[in-house]
């Protein structure tokens, strides 16, 4: 007899640090590891990952959860693979190395790029053809500049060796050994390359970006085989059954698969998606058209708003200003002040996402005076986080015959109960917290054990879902929106900074 398989393996990769979690047939977690993961900053507005770092720190978990667990590779299913979106590099299928490090989904430095696209009028086609803003923040130009970086620094280097992919294809491809150069719609719909109706690479936006169709990988479904391990890395081969872009895979293990139904994710950035079904849907307030996951059969879309410095600002607080020595004292400092001294932060350290969409956007305080103390600072960062917020969810009502009434949120900074409250507040609804805060792993194990058989119901594992809070809205509620109307303005004067 053998033993029958126990476990889906996760790999979550995002922003700020990679993680490995093994969830059982409950759907509940055996065991995690993370690692932190170096940001770099070559110059102002820029941002760089080491991709062989990344698959490094991939193994490195890997081989630590199962370590902890006590699992061999026999007792995994599945792999489900979730991922950072935007980030994107090249690498030489020969020797399986990069060209330069991956570019960052917050990156700028192809703003220029994106305004004389704009200035030709070429943003209505891309709008068009992929429901994205023309802007920075996607793969494309980024992979624009990647090949005239290699073009002029290494040009012994033969473009038909070289591959394109976001980090989930880079991990893919690593994972197979070298065997399956793919990714996923939900990612692909992420690079302003996918055409959003069709499902494949559009080769009028190839053509627009100079992008050779072969360096690109193919497009599968969200869920379904996308190739097995590589024995090397687990033991023996496991099927790699599903990816997915990390705020779909969020929204997939909330259980988001209805019309109007929406989640927000405090990571690095925030990310608030509402599911819009089988068909594309539009937005009038500058909301993204995105895929939310796909299977062979069928196709479900999402509106999204994209808010780009959330989490990070956090982590620019501990690591930039080191006002504080890690993110959880955040929330007794601002809890001991009653409010924020006249300070307002806009947090555009990467230009601000929706509903503005401006790249030149870059970050301030504002209404500083001598009496402000570091405590005042610290809670105007985390009230601009729920303000953000609040923009895309009244965005969202506009775009919709309803408005929204409950707020489902996950990721790290969720876990801050100040924070929370203060959403609930500016928002008016109440904000719901579930036990497992690690919802992008926990989705993309979803739909790979779903995928494989490993799990027989999607609505099953949804239902054993456990909150752990509801903020409902308070005492506070009045005085955070009455700040949230001078945060506005705030925004207004930190717009367009940047020529």
């Amino acid at each position: 007899m053998t033993n029958p398989k126990q476990y889906i393996l996760s790999l979550d990769l995002g922003t700020t640090g990679n993680r490995a979690i093994l969830f059982n047939r409950d759907g509940q977690i055996a065991g995690q590891v993370y690692k932190e993961l170096n940001q770099y900053y070559p110059e102002p507005g820029w941002l760089e990952h080491d991709a062989v770092e990344i698959w490094q720190d991939t193994l490195a978990c890997i081989s630590e959860v199962m370590e902890k667990t006590g699992a061999s590779a026999s007792d995994v299913a599945a792999v489900g693979l979730t991922v950072q979106r935007e980030t994107c590099l090249l690498w030489d299928k020969t020797t399986g190395k990069p060209l330069h490090k991956a570019i960052v989904w917050q990156d700028r430095r192809t703003a220029p790029l994106c305004r004389k696209l704009r200035q030709e009028g070429k943003h209505h086609l891309i709008h068009d053809r992929t429901g994205l803003v023309l802007d920075a923040y996607f793969s494309a130009t980024k992979l624009v500049w990647l090949l005239e970086w290699v073009k002029q620094n290494r040009p012994q280097v033969d473009l038909d060796n070289v591959v394109a992919g976001t980090i989930d294809t880079w991990i893919l491809w690593n994972l197979t050994g070298g065997k399956v150069h793919a990714t996923d719609s939900s990612n692909a719909s992420r690079t302003m390359l996918m055409n959003l109706e069709n499902g494949d690479w559009d080769k009028d936006l190839l053509k627009l970006f100079g992008i050779p169709p072969h360096m690109m990988p193919e497009i599968k479904p969200s869920m379904g085989e996308f190739g097995t391990t590589d024995p090397e890395v687990l033991g023996e081969a496991v099927p790699v059954m599903a990816i997915f872009g990390d705020q779909q895979a969020s929204l997939f293990a909330h259980g988001c698969d209805r019309p109007g139904l929406l989640k927000c994710t405090y990571g690095t950035g925030c990310f608030l998606i509402v599911q819009a079904g089988r068909e594309v849907s539009r937005s009038s307030n500058r909301l993204l058209s995105t895929i939310a996951w796909t299977t062979k059969d069928r196709s479900n879309y999402a509106l999204e708003g994209a808010m780009f410095t959330t989490g990070a600002c956090i982590q620019w607080l501990r690591d930039g200003l080191q006002l504080i020595s890690s993110a959880a004292e955040t929330e007794a400092l601002a809890q001991q002040v009653k409010d924020n001294n006249g300070v307002y932060f806009v947090p555009a350290l990467s230009g601000l996402g929706a509903p503005h969409w401006d790249m030149s956007a870059r970050g301030s305080f504002q209404g500083i005076t001598g009496g402000v103390k570091r405590e005042h600072i610290v809670r105007s960062v985390l009230e601009a986080i729920a303000y953000q917020v609040k923009e895309v969810v009244e965005a969202m009502n506009r775009d919709s015959d309803m408005s929204v009434a409950r707020l489902k949120v996950d990721g790290g900074a969720s876990q801050n109960s100040f924070l929370m409250q203060f959403q609930a507040d500016v928002l008016g609804i109440p904000v719901e917290r579930p036990e497992i805060l690690d919802a992008t792993a926990q989705g993309a194990a979803f739909g790979a054990g779903l995928a494989i058989g490993f799990y027989s119901s999607y609505s099953d594992l949804i239902a054993k879902r456990k909150i752990d809070r509801v903020f409902e809205p308070g005492d506070g509620a009045q005085q955070a929106v009455e700040h949230y109307h001078v945060w506005q303005k705030a925004v207004d004067r930190a717009k367009e900074w940047v020529d």
